[in-house]
Parts: structure tokens; C-alpha cells; sequence
């Protein structure tokens, strides 16, 4: 099997293709191999798996984790269909404020990797199983979120009113988060 890295406009932000087998049955393909991350220039050890339920109309984000433990993610849909958004936080980043789209669906054996000084989120499309690998336990100390319509970054969700938890509705704005340098 082979995987293939796709760059982004957000450095270090990339798309990981990997082939997929479909028969009568159904479809196989690789999610993770670590030799060929390594050989992608992408060695980075998980340590810990997530797999979360969201229904249509659902949006989570953005979130991040601050140093000293900060999380590089790898994310991928079992079932389903999100709206994945990527936003460098990074200030001293040329693509700082920055972000990315991309729609993730189930069989496209298309993962998306999110690099430490950026904030995640998604809108579910539709009821949607995500799975997704992480490079730190998470600590809720260091658990932080960004208003998912902050106008300083102006994502175009697609949609008005989202279904949110009350820390997402509640996070704040970039200008008063706690962010990378």
C-alpha cells in the first residue's frame, strides 16, 4: 500500500492519501503505518485515540492544547461527512490567522494532519464517525478553544446556527485567547 502527502497553504499542515482496496465486500486501506509516516518526514508517536459521535449540523472547534503539551492530531472519518478547518495560531507564523477547508468523508482513505500551533474544528455534514490519533494524553488545564465565527479569522462554516456545546458557544475570540508564540 502507499500513502502519499499532500502540502497545504498552511505549512506543515498536510492531507495523507493512502490507497484504498474496494471489492464486493467492501474497502480496506491503512489509516496509519508508522515507517511510512517516517518516510513522509512526518515521525511523530501517538499516544493516545479518539473516536467521537456527531450529529448533522454539529460543530466542534476550534480547539487546541497549550504547551508544554501541546497536540499534533491525525484525523479521519469512519462514517460520515464533515467540513475539517484548520487556522495557524502561530503569531510568529508568515500564515498566522491563515486557515484551510477540506471536506472528509468515509472511503476516501484521506486523513487530515494537524500540527501543534494550530486550532482544529469541524461541522458535521452529516451524522458522522470521527477518529482521530493525538501526540499528548489531553489535560483539560491546557484545554483551549476559539469562537468558531471569530471575524478576525472569518471562516465560512456554510452554516448560521450550528449546534454547539457551551464551550465552543462560550469560547473567546482570538484576540483575548491564550495562543502559540
Amino acid at each position: 500500500m502507499a500513502f502519499y502527502k499532500i502540502n497545504t497553504e498552511l505549512r506543515d499542515v498536510c492531507i495523507i492519501q493512502s490507497d484504498i482496496y474496494n471489492d464486493e465486500r467492501g474497502f480496506f486501506t491503512e489509516a496509519h503505518v508508522v515507517d511510512r509516516f517516517d518516510e513522509l518526514n512526518i515521525p511523530i508517536e501517538f499516544v493516545q485515540d479518539n473516536l467521537s459521535f456527531s450529529k448533522k449540523g454539529v460543530l466542534r472547534g476550534l480547539h487546541y492544547q497549550l504547551k508544554p503539551f501541546p497536540q499534533d492530531k491525525l484525523v479521519f472519518v469512519i462514517k460520515g461527512k464533515i467540513l475539517d478547518v484548520v487556522v495557524d495560531i502561530r503569531k510568529s507564523s508568515p500564515t498566522y490567522l491563515k486557515h484551510i477547508k477540506i471536506e472528509l468523508s468515509e472511503n476516501l482513505g484521506k486523513s487530515i494532519y494537524v500540527p501543534r500551533g494550530f486550532a482544529h474544528g469541524f461541522l458535521a455534514l452529516e451524522d458522522t464517525y470521527l477518529y482521530y490519533k493525538v501526540t499528548h494524553n489531553f489535560i483539560k488545564e491546557l484545554d483551549r478553544s476559539i469562537r468558531w465565527n471569530d471575524p478576525d479569522i472569518g471562516i465560512d462554516w456554510g452554516i448560521e446556527n450550528p449546534f454547539l456545546s457551551d464551550k465552543d458557544r462560550n469560547a473567546p475570540f482570538l484576540k483575548d485567547a491564550e495562543v502559540f508564540l
